[in-house]
C-alpha cells in the first residue's frame, strides 16, 4: 500500500492551487484576507505576514481562505460583503477556475509528451429484429464511422443516430479484419430498452493484452500461455483492446480456437480449449491475469492544445454524466471515496497500469483536480457553489440579500452534514480495505 501515499502529495497540491485561486481573487477584487489556511481547524501552528495568517491544521481534508465579512460582521469597504455580486461570484468561483486550469496545463503536457490514444466502440448486443440485426450486425463488430464522421466514443454514436430525422444512416463496420459498409434506419419508436437502432453498446482504450501470470491447470496453461506473451489474435480476429479479448472468449465458451501469441520476438498458434460458463459464475474462467499496454499516437505540435482542451471537456463531460448517473440510483454509491479511498484507488491503479509511474499520477490528478472543481460547484451548503447560490438568490431578488446570519446558519449546517458525510465515507473507505475488497474488480 506504499503507492496510496501519493495521494498524500497529489491532494495538497490540489488544495493548494485551490485556496491559492480564493486568495489572488480576494487581492484581486480588494477583499482583506485574514487566513490562508491548510486543513479544518482547530490549528496546529501559523505564521502571520502581510497582515494574513497563514495556518496549518489537524483535521487534513481540506483547505481555506477566511476572508473580512464572510460572517456578515463586517461593512468595511474590504470586506466580502460590501462588494458587488461579480466582485463575490468570482472569489466563490476562483478556487475551481484554478482546479480546471490545472487540469488543462496537466493534459497539455500529457498529450505533448505521450501522445494520445484511440477510443473503440463496439457492439455488445444486437436486438432481433432491429434494423442492426436486419443489417446483419453481429456482437463484437466495431463502429468506425456514420455519415463519413469517425467514431471515437460511445456517446458520440448515441447522439449520432438519436440526431438523425427520419433518413437512412451508413455505417462503416469492422469485424475482425473486414470493412463491412452497412445502410440502417433508425426506428422512430423503438421498442423500450433496444434504441432506435437496437444494439448496445461498449467502448475501451486500444491496448495491446499482455499476460502477467498463469493459473496452475487452467484452460491458459494447458493451451501453452506463458507469461509475457502478448494475445495478438484470437479466433482468427486481431486483438485491438480488451473488449475484444473479453468478448471473443466469451462468444466461443466451449469450443477449441486458434490464439497467436507473440513470444520472444516470434508469433506462436495455439489451441484453446474455452471453458463452458455456469450459470452461477459471473465471469468467464480462463486462468489468465493480463494488462493493457494502451497505444499511444504522436500529436503534431500544433494539435497539442486544442486536443488537450478537447479531452479535459470530454472528461468533464463524463463527470457530469457520472453525477447524473448516481443521482438517479443507476450506480451504487459504493464507489464514493475520501481521501484513504482515494489512496487505495490510487495503489491500485498504480499497479495495474503498464504505463510510467509519473504518467498515472499525472491523470490522477487532473481526474481529481476536476472532481474537486466541479464537486465545489455544486449548490451544496458550506461549498464555493452553496455560497454562489445565495448570490443568485440576491439577484433574483433584485439585489436584496439573504441576511448575513441567516446565511451562516445555512452554511453551519452544510457544514456539519458534509463533515458527517466525510466520516461516513471513510469509516466505508477503511472497511472496503479491511475486507479486501477492490475498486477495479
Amino acid at each position: 500500500m506504499s503507492d496510496a501515499l501519493y495521494i498524500i502529495p497529489i491532494l495538497a497540491i490540489l488544495i493548494l492551487i485551490h485556496e491559492i485561486g480564493h486568495f489572488v481573487s480576494a487581492k484581486l477584487v480588494g477583499i482583506r484576507v485574514e487566513e490562508f489556511g491548510i486543513g479544518i481547524p482547530p490549528r496546529i501552528a501559523g505564521f502571520r505576514r502581510g497582515g494574513v495568517l497563514y495556518s496549518i491544521n489537524w483535521l487534513p481534508i481540506g483547505g481555506f481562505v477566511r476572508v473580512l465579512g464572510e460572517d456578515g460582521k463586517s461593512m468595511s469597504p474590504d470586506s466580502m460583503i460590501a462588494k458587488g455580486k461579480l466582485a463575490r461570484t468570482f472569489f466563490f468561483a476562483a478556487g475551481s477556475i484554478m482546479n480546471l486550469l490545472l487540469a488543462f496545463v496537466l493534459t497539455i503536457v500529457l498529450v505533448g509528451s505521450q501522445g494520445e490514444n484511440k477510443n473503440l466502440t463496439h457492439i455488445a448486443d444486437v436486438s432481433a429484429g432491429s434494423p442492426a440485426a436486419q443489417a446483419g450486425w453481429m456482437p463484437g463488430d466495431r463502429v468506425l464511422s456514420v455519415d463519413g464522421k469517425e467514431i471515437t466514443s460511445v456517446d458520440q454514436l448515441i447522439t449520432t443516430v438519436n440526431s438523425d430525422s427520419g433518413g437512412s444512416l451508413n455505417f462503416v463496420i469492422k469485424r475482425g479484419d473486414q470493412i463491412i459498409n452497412s445502410t440502417v434506419a433508425p426506428r422512430t419508436n423503438p421498442p423500450p430498452g433496444q434504441g432506435k437502432i437496437g444494439i448496445s453498446l461498449e467502448d475501451a482504450l486500444q491496448a495491446k493484452i499482455h499476460v502477467t501470470s498463469v493459473a496452475a491447470d487452467s484452460a491458459a496453461a494447458h493451451a501453452g500461455i506463458q507469461p509475457n506473451d502478448e494475445i495478438v489474435s484470437i479466433n482468427g480476429r486481431t486483438v485491438e483492446d480488451a473488449v475484444v479479448y473479453r468478448s471473443i472468449f466469451l462468444n466461443n465458451a466451449g469450443k477449441t480456437i486458434p490464439v497467436v501469441v507473440q513470444r520472444d520476438g516470434q508469433p506462436v498458434t495455439l489451441q484453446f480449449a474455452v471453458p463452458q460458463m455456469s450459470d452461477t459464475q459471473s465471469e468467464l474462467r480462463l486462468g489468465v491475469d493480463a494488462t493493457q499496454d494502451f497505444v499511444m499516437y504522436p500529436v503534431v505540435w500544433w494539435k497539442v492544445v486544442p486536443q488537450g482542451i478537447k479531452q479535459t471537456f470530454t472528461t468533464i463531460d463524463q463527470m457530469f454524466h457520472g453525477i447524473a448517473l448516481l443521482v438517479r440510483g443507476d450506480v451504487p454509491v459504493q464507489g464514493i471515496a475520501g481521501p484513504i479511498g482515494m489512496g487505495q484507488l490510487t495503489s491500485e491503479v498504480i499497479k495495474a497500469s503498464d504505463a510510467p509511474v509519473l504518467a498515472t499520477l499525472t491523470n490522477i490528478t487532473i481526474l481529481l483536480s476536476l472532481n474537486l472543481a466541479i464537486l465545489n460547484l455544486l449548490p451544496i451548503p458550506a461549498l464555493d457553489g452553496g455560497r454562489l447560490l445565495f448570490v443568485l438568490i440576491e439577484t433574483l431578488r433584485g439585489g436584496k440579500k439573504v441576511p448575513p446570519e441567516k446565511e451562516g446558519v445555512v452554511h453551519f449546517v452544510g457544514l456539519v452534514i458534509l463533515l458527517a458525510f466525510m466520516l461516513v465515507v471513510a469509516f466505508a473507505d477503511i472497511n472496503r480495505i479491511i475486507s479486501g475488497q477492490s475498486f477495479l474488480k
